[in-house]
């Protein structure tokens, strides 16, 4: 059951959750200094590969964002790390979910609550 695809790719998937919500914190945190390029976790279209390719197993990947930068050759904006944050908290929350639902129905199949 654990090395199912379901089971490797929801692992995956809170993998690559994590990454990115650390990203987003490195990149809040690094809003003021000059030349910070925001960083971009991305994921999501390699893990839809592996799961269709029976594998579900995927390493998340860090990149340099090349959005505009302001004068001060930062491109951090608060506005957009806001809004992706919270997307990335309620995706992190839904597959936490789906993994304690992997377990309970496990539970249930062993005879136990």
């Amino acid at each position: 059951m654990f090395d199912s695809v379901t089971s490797v790719a929801l692992n995956s998937a809170l993998d690559g959750l994590a990454l990115r919500q650390r990203v987003i914190a490195d990149n809040v945190a690094n809003i003021q200094t000059p030349g910070f390029l925001a960083g971009r976790v991305a994921f999501e279209d390699s893990l839809a590969a592996a799961v269709s390719g029976g594998s579900g197993a995927v390493t998340p990947s860090v990149a340099r964002s090349l959005e505009p930068t302001r004068e001060d050759g930062n491109n951090v904006n608060l506005d957009a790390e806001t809004l992706l944050n919270v997307d990335t908290q309620l995706r992190y929350q839904l597959a936490s979910q789906a993994v304690d639902g992997q377990f309970s129905s496990l539970r249930i199949a062993m005879g136990s609550r």
